[in-house]
């Protein structure tokens, strides 16, 4: 059992995103490999990039008094920013108006492929994580592609119009490439969003209607879910998680 984050239903039930059994599954999948290279540590002051609406560290550590750093300020009055334990700051990753060692830990949940200056966010994400504490990350890899299926083309978006209405600067990461980027050990990491489960993924953000959609994510129910339990952290995925330690 879990003495400082929580425990993995808990976590996973609180899935915020629209529709968590169809259009929202794929963040089931990485909000379960976050859990499984998550520390479950006395961290008490911890530091998100860009959590935006979502509140996934506050959700995975509950106890901790959460700090949410993000560029948009209308996010201040999101549900998840108005909680007892969280502060909202308005402000770019690049520039964090922080001390240096005041986190004991720091999350970025699939913001680093958003950042232009992604080694000055990395650089300034190491000066205010203490000696000892814990940077928690997830993103997409270099399997990562839009549609994931080349049969899916003539019903999606082209890659390129998901990076704009995403805000995606680059597609994502290997491993080697995020380890030349973050100069400390990596501790665990886990793969999310597997060739099997990409295909409700894509479904959800293809250009059919949404009756059309949630239908089809319902029919592919039993696939996703086959996928989904079949799926280990070293397998074969279109998105990382993944804990680094400061020494």
């Amino acid at each position: 059992m879990s003495a400082y984050k929580s425990s993995l239903s808990t976590f996973l039930s609180h899935n915020p995103f629209e529709s968590p059994r169809t259009f929202g599954f794929f963040c089931r999948e990485k909000m379960r490999a976050i859990h499984r290279v998550a520390p479950d540590s006395p961290l008490t002051e911890i530091l998100e990039l860009g959590g935006g609406r979502s509140g996934l560290t506050r959700l995975l550590y509950p106890n901790a008094r959460i700090t949410n750093l993000d560029m948009e300020p209308s996010f201040a009055n999101a549900p998840c920013n108005l909680q007892e334990g969280v502060r909202f700051v308005c402000g770019d990753a690049t520039r964090l108006e922080f001390d240096d060692a005041s986190f004991d830990a720091v999350t970025m949940f699939d913001v680093l492929e958003h950042v232009p200056d992604d080694a000055k966010a990395i650089s300034e994400m190491l000066r205010v994580l203490k000696p000892g504490g814990w940077f928690l990350i997830s993103v997409p890899n270099e399997r990562w592609r839009f549609p994931y299926y080349s049969f899916m083309k003539n019903i999606c978006p082209s890659e390129e119009e998901k990076f704009a209405e995403w805000g995606h600067v680059r597609r994502g990461y290997s491993l080697a490439q995020l380890s030349n980027l973050v100069p400390i050990p990596r501790e665990r990491s886990a793969t999310f969003i597997s060739p099997i489960t990409v295909l409700c993924h894509d479904f959800a953000f293809s250009n059919l209607s949404s009756r059309t959609r949630r239908a089809i994510c319902l029919a592919l129910t039993p696939i996703t879910w086959t996928g989904y339990a079949l799926h280990a952290p070293g397998n074969k995925g279109t998105e990382k998680a993944s804990a680094w330690r400061k020494s």
